[in-house]
This record gives structure tokens, C-alpha cells and sequence, in this order.
């Protein structure tokens, strides 16, 4: 099959499953996982290979481009401390922890003779970098703290790049090269800041060039630059690309986007990149589940199932020793939310890719494979279903769990009782039903409607954020009446072009204050728990 038909019908399932998803209220990365799993069983057809030069080339650097441009640096740099501990000395421990479990384990159960540390070690470094694509829309569908999506977001972003240069430095030792901390740190810190370095000059360069033009397809293209053109820079240099990206990225989002774009460009970049992070995931959850091999799994089912165990462990031993260290400073974390950092610590392409990448040579590669393939879809299936009901386990879903209910039954019925008076007030108008008839009937209503005002009141003052709800609905309905407004009259005639491109820029404007009135919402309701209070 040619690859140009095979990526139509990648993007054809992607949207069927899509459609699919939303419909039965489904995760949707894993119901793309799922839709693989099933297609790589029955061979309909032969997809792209998931392969490092496409991960690299054109996967990762969009979607780490897109993640880190919508990350405010305000609120990443105000818990910077946690994301950094978690994201670089905590992914250099959970690797430790992980090998430090996982080889003993796999001699004492027999499962391969000769697995040693080193071996183990390799699994790890590739192993511990996380996804947060499947559960980032989760917390923002069932209302949990931003502060904690911001948390996952910004660990991921950095820790892709500390896992890809740890396992750089491991595969070095694994091939018999030389290895001392004090050389491996220094590498380390070479390779990784020499990646910032790129992507700040990178970003710094098309910030300049965005603040001094403005083409909206121009300045989407830099934004492109920027984003594979930092990633190629570093890698071309043996640095981290994927650090680069992220750097690129958030200078592009927080300085070029904000000082430098109209309001109407803006909303053209934010649209571009959020469709090609749409696109690129897509492909690459449905790629994750067609290259995994359901009867090479099930057969090594028992390693797959300890080395899932010893990659948990780990992770949860360094979130809560993490979480221990950070309540002695001001960025403290609940409990709960060390529970959920744990389990949302989902693994992706990355993992899949840098094992496929080892030599056909190589010790136990094809053990590694399988351990690596089984973990991941473990923790996208298994994790990825369950992290909803985690969430509101422990209770950490905002207000949502306990006055969101009665709000939406508020509002439902307020909704009703509207459209009754408005049908009492066309049969008085049509004059079908007598007056002394339909007044008994309207002062009931009427009643009723006072009585769901109050309740909604109330519930208000509970928590701000149903105000701030019901705000953003109002703004986005009349925003979409008065763009079809403009549409119309421009298509009719009755504006001419400049005109209507003058009063669509006056529009997108509004827009963008809007959406940034959304993103300074304030982190925590004035009546959340005493543990989201404290964070």
C-alpha cells in the first residue's frame, strides 16, 4: 500500500474513532490505542511503521511545540520547583529505583538467563519519560485543580528530554564504554543545556522576526520553524532536541504570541496548532496500538506484568518522596494529589521508539521490546480508564463532585420552566387558550422560577466557578452570533473587504481577551478542600 493512502485512512479511523469516542463519553487516546490493537489483529492494512526518524522528524517536535506554547509561564515558573524535582532528579531516581527492582526480580523469577542490571537499566532510562495527552483533557473535563494539570504537563515537557539523554548515556555504558558520575553528569548537563541554549536562540530569533511583521501565514510558518527547526538545530549537534523544542516553545507562547502577534493572528496560530496536535496524536496513539504484537505480549505476559509493577513502584516511591521534600517550601502538595501523579503517569511513543532503536545486536532486545510495549499499553488502557474514577475517589475534582450535580439539575430545570413560560406566552399571544386560563399557569412558573433562581444563587456563592461558566458561555454565543453576522453581511455585500476584515480583527481581539480572561481563572474556589486551600 502506498504510505500517502495509508496515512488517508490513519486520519479516516482517527476520525471515526473520534466521532466514536465522543459519542459513548470515551477516553479518547485509548479508544484510538484500542482501534489499532483491533486493526493490527486483523491486517487490513499496512500502516507506516512508528520509527524513530518519523517520531523525531515529524511527530514529537509538533506536539512538544504545541504543549509548551499553551503552558503560561507564569504559573509554570510558580511551581517550578515541583516540576523540575519530578521532571529531572526524580526521572534520574525512578530509573534507579525501577533497574534496582526490576533485575533481581527477573533473576529470581527465571524469566531470561543473564538479564543483569545494566540490562535493566536500559528499560528503565526508556521507560520513565511520561504522556500526559490522556489525562490533561481529563482533568479539565472533570474539573480537578489547574495547579495539578500544570504539574503533569510541565513534568512531562522536560522529563521526554531527561529520559531521551539518560538513555543516550545508559546505552553508551551498555555498549562498553567507559562510564564515571562525575563524566555522565557532566554530559548531562551538556547535552541538556546546550538544548536550551538552542531553543532560547532559536525562539529568541523568530520573536524578533514575528514582533516586526504581520502576516498571519507568515508568522504561523515561523512558529513552524521554530518548532522543528530548534528540534533539527540540537539534534544536528548531538543535543537535546526535545529540550530545545520545549524552550522554543515557550518563549514563541509567552513573549512572541503575547508582544508580538495582532489579536487576529493570534487566534490563527492557536487554531493552526491546536488541529496539528489533534492530527499528530492521532497518529501516533493509533500507530502505538497497530505496532504492538498481541501474541508476542501475551507470551511474555509475566515479565511485561513485574517490570508494569517495578516501573509503578518507582514512580511512586520518587512522586511521594518528592511531595514529602515539598511541604518543607511554599510549593507543598496534598496527599492525594501525589496519588494522582503517580497514576497519571502514563508512557507513550517515546518509550516505544527509543526501544525499537536499539541494536538488532543487542542483549534480551527482544525481551526489552515486549516489556516495553506491554508497559505502555498497560498504562494507557488500564491507567487511562481508571484515572477518572481515581480523581473522584479522592475527591480532588474541584467543587465538581459535590455542587456540580445540583447545578446542572438547577440549570436543566430553569431551562424547562423558560420554555414553558415562553409557550404560554404564545398561546396568550394567538389567543388559542382563554387568559383566566393560562394565569393560574404562569404564576406557577412563575414560582418555580424564582425558586431554581434562588437555588442557582446559591449554589454561586459556593464557588465562583460557575459564574466564570456561565460568562464564557455567554461571550463565546454572542461571539459566534456576531462573526456569522459579519459572514453574512460580507457574502451579501453589504460590507466590502477592508471593512470586513477591519471589524473581524475588532472581533478577534475580543477573542483573544476572552480566552485570556479563561486562562486566569482562579486556581482554586474559595470553598475547596483544605488540602487544595494549602497547595
Amino acid at each position: 500500500m502506498h504510505f500517502e493512502l495509508a496515512f488517508v485512512l490513519l486520519f479516516s479511523i482517527a476520525t471515526a474513532v473520534a466521532i466514536a469516542a465522543r459519542y459513548f463519553k470515551f477516553p479518547y487516546t485509548v479508544a484510538l490505542v484500542l482501534a489499532g490493537l483491533g486493526l493490527g489483529m486483523v491486517h487490513v492494512f499496512e500502516p507506516p511503521h512508528l520509527t524513530k526518524e518519523l517520531l523525531f522528524a515529524i511527530i514529537l517536535p509538533g506536539l512538544l511545540f504545541e504543549a509548551a506554547f499553551h503552558v503560561e509561564f507564569r504559573k509554570f515558573w510558580k511551581n517550578k520547583l515541583a516540576i523540575t524535582s519530578l521532571a529531572i532528579p526524580g526521572v534520574v531516581a525512578s530509573m534507579g529505583l525501577t533497574a534496582l527492582l526490576l533485575s533481581p526480580a527477573m533473576r529470581g523469577m527465571n524469566f531470561l538467563e543473564g538479564f543483569g542490571l545494566i540490562h535493566a537499566m536500559v528499560f528503565a532510562s526508556l521507560i520513565v519519560s511520561t504522556d500526559p495527552i490522556a489525562v490533561v483533557g481529563l482533568f479539565k473535563a472533570l474539573g480537578a485543580p489547574k495547579r495539578l494539570a500544570i504539574l503533569v504537563e510541565g513534568e512531562s515537557l522536560l522529563n521526554d528530554g531527561t529520559a531521551v539523554v539518560l538513555f543516550m548515556l545508559v546505552l553508551s555504558v551498555a555498549n562498553g564504554e567507559r562510564f564515571t558520575v562525575g563524566g555522565a553528569t557532566l554530559d548531562f548537563l551538556r547535552i541538556a543545556g546546550m538544548g536550551m541554549v538552542i531553543g532560547a536562540a532559536v525562539g529568541f530569533a523568530v520573536a524578533q522576526v514575528i514582533q516586526r511583521v504581520d502576516d498571519a501565514m507568515v508568522e504561523i510558518t515561523l512558529t513552524v520553524i521554530a518548532a522543528y527547526g530548534s528540534f533539527v538545530v540540537a539534534e544536528h549537534f548531538h543535543y537535546s532536541g526535545v529540550i530545545a523544542t520545549v524552550v522554543a516553545g515557550m518563549l514563541c507562547g509567552n513573549w512572541a504570541a503575547r508582544l508580538g502577534m495582532s489579536p487576529t493572528t493570534r487566534v490563527a496560530v492557536e487554531s493552526f496548532w491546536e488541529y496539528l496536535a489533534f492530527a499528530l496524536n492521532s497518529v501516533v496513539f493509533l500507530l502505538i496500538g497497530l505496532e504492538v504484537q498481541l501474541t508476542s505480549l501475551l507470551a511474555s505476559w509475566q515479565p511485561i506484568l513485574l517490570a508494569y509493577a517495578a516501573v509503578m513502584v518507582g514512580r511512586a516511591v520518587v512522586v511521594y518522596g518528592v511531595s514529602g521534600l515539598l511541604r518543607l517550601t511554599s510549593e507543598r502538595l496534598p496527599w492525594s494529589w501525589s496519588a494522582v501523579l503517580t497514576w497519571s503517569g502514563l508512557r507513550g511513543a517515546v518509550s516505544m521508539v527509543l526501544v525499537l532503536g536499539l541494536p538488532a545486536d543487542f542483549a534480551h532486545r527482544e525481551m526489552l521490546v515486549n516489556m516495553t510495549f506491554g508497559v505502555v499499553v498497560l498504562s494507557i488502557i488500564f491507567q487511562g480508564l481508571t484515572i477518572a474514577p481515581v480523581l473522584k475517589k479522592l475527591g480532588i475534582t474541584g467543587i465538581k463532585d459535590v455542587y456540580q450535580e445540583q447545578y446542572e439539575l438547577a440549570r436543566g430545570r430553569l431551562g424547562a420552566i423558560h420554555a414553558a413560560l415562553a409557550a404560554l406566552e404564545a398561546m396568550r399571544r394567538s389567543r388559542e387558550i382563554p387568559v383566566d386560563v393560562l394565569e393560574p399557569m404562569e404564576r406557577d412558573y412563575q414560582q418555580k422560577a424564582t425558586a431554581v433562581e434562588q437555588e442557582l444563587t446559591a449554589l454561586k456563592q459556593q464557588s465562583t466557578r460557575f459564574h466564570e461558566e456561565e460568562h464564557q458561555e455567554a461571550a463565546r454565543r454572542v461571539l459566534i452570533v456576531e462573526k456569522d453576522a459579519l459572514f453574512d453581511a460580507y457574502q451579501k455585500g453589504t460590507l466590502n473587504k477592508d471593512v470586513f476584515e477591519h471589524l473581524c480583527a475588532e472581533l478577534d481581539e475580543r477573542i483573544a481577551k476572552t480566552k485570556d480572561a479563561e486562562a486566569h481563572v482562579p486556581l482554586e474556589d474559595a470553598h475547596a478542600t483544605p488540602e487544595a486551600v494549602a497547595s
